[in-house]
């Protein structure tokens, strides 16, 4: 994997401020990209992706200029894991750090990509890496956002969830402001899901009027697909292609005994995490399959795990929306997974489902892009929660600025 050292990357930074700067006696308007970063709960890798915003009316609109993924290495995947599971304080410390130079190094390559200038960069906005998440109560990114700064010379936007939390929310999803200002239709309701480790949709009404959106977590993305897959083989990072889930044959049974957990019941707002579909989540249900049918295979299993996330997402669609939705946009690691597609396909008939791709630019992109938004929202004052996504108690500036 190619890192570029931050003393390969062009001049110092100026200081990027929210409205209009002077150089050399001109004044140019201030700087309006900013690098979203995003390392997600299926623990695969960094996404950095380079976005300009322009304001158009009560939307934005989002020219993405760069994107590129950094894989985690197995060393740097154990390391994580084992944060989510309990790790000592001296471990948590050096994570935290190390992984702000794993960002660092994911939002120099993106900004190299770019082939713009650094003073046309407003901020570096990561969301780091959660490693617990108690609606409710706290919630805790790691990735230190001052090793950012230093390594890029860039201010830097982190710590997203945490104002939402203290306000009473359940400091996600988050993503619902980008879909409404960026992702809403003119004419239809739209459901935007992501899958992701965890699965979440948010439902956009015509025009992307925040006051009537709706957002909350589904349950497992491909966490659990993927925790299932090393597992069971641990050769494989994940099911590729979904060719497992293809060749097996999926417990309906099983499938059934998971989705009487009471998490699927709950109504909106709500959110979950690695808290929940973890490690032991995916032993359990292995164990379940083997106990259902002593023969179960390894693809059996796999397809298994893979239609409990197509069925969470369909029943919680049938179950906590209402609205009439006409069309669902599919984006995160999951849509690259045929075999999960098309069972969310066949599950949600009629409804007409896409991968954000067909709609937009590319899917993988989607999460770094929003928090990138959250970032520009953030340098210019304005809200990032949506309050009927998170219960909050009302709209809050998210997220907290480390300077260069």
């Amino acid at each position: 994997m190619r890192t570029v050292p931050a003393d390969k990357v062009s001049d110092v930074a100026l200081a990027t401020l929210p409205f209009a700067v002077k150089s050399n006696g001109a004044e140019r308007e201030a700087p309006n990209v900013v690098i979203g970063l995003m390392s997600g709960t299926s623990l695969d890798g960094i996404t950095a992706a380079a976005a300009r915003f322009t304001e158009r009316g009560p939307r934005v609109h989002a020219e993405l200029l760069a994107y590129v993924t950094r894989p985690y290495t197995t060393e740097q995947r154990e390391r994580l894991a084992r944060a989510l599971t309990g790790a000592t304080p001296a471990e948590y410390c050096r994570l935290s750090f190390d992984l702000g130079g794993w960002l660092a190094d994911a939002a120099i390559m993106c900004f190299a990509e770019t082939g713009i200038s650094r003073r046309d960069v407003a901020a570096i906005a990561s969301h780091g890496q959660t490693v617990w998440h108690e609606p409710g109560h706290s919630t805790w990114q790691a990735g230190e956002a001052a090793v950012i700064a230093e390594r890029t010379g860039i201010d830097v936007i982190s710590d997203f969830r945490v104002r939402d939390v203290a306000a009473g929310g359940q400091g996600a999803p988050l993503v619902p402001i980008a879909d409404a200002l960026l992702f809403a239709d003119d004419e239809r309701w739209r459901a935007l899901q992501n899958i992701g480790g965890i699965g979440n949709v948010t439902v956009v009404p015509p025009g992307g009027d925040t006051r009537s959106m709706r957002a909350f977590d589904t349950g497992p993305g491909v966490g659990v697909i993927d925790s299932v897959t090393r597992l069971l083989d641990p050769a494989l990072p994940y099911d590729v292609d979904g060719r497992l889930a293809q060749a097996g044959a999926p417990d309906e049974g099983v499938v059934a005994e998971l989705l009487a957990a009471p998490y699927f019941a709950a109504h909106p707002p709500k959110s979950t995490g690695r808290e929940l579909f973890d490690a032991a989540y995916a032993r359990d249900l292995v164990e379940r399959c083997r106990a259902h049918r002593k023969d179960a295979s390894t693809a059996d299993i796999v397809s298994t795990a893979t239609l409990l996330t197509a069925r969470s997402i369909a029943d919680a669609y049938a179950r906590f929306i209402p609205e009439p939705i006409s069309e669902g946009l599919l984006s995160g690691g999951g849509a690259r997974n045929p075999v999960l597609v098309e069972m969310i396909r066949r599950l949600l008939t009629p409804l007409t489902v896409l991968r954000f791709d067909e709609r937009f630019f590319d899917g993988e992109a989607k999460e770094a892009v929003a928090f990138a938004l959250l970032g520009w929202l953030h340098l210019r004052g304005r809200p990032g929660n949506v309050v009927g996504a998170t219960g909050a108690r009302g709209p809050r500036i998210l997220g907290k600025r480390t300077p260069a």
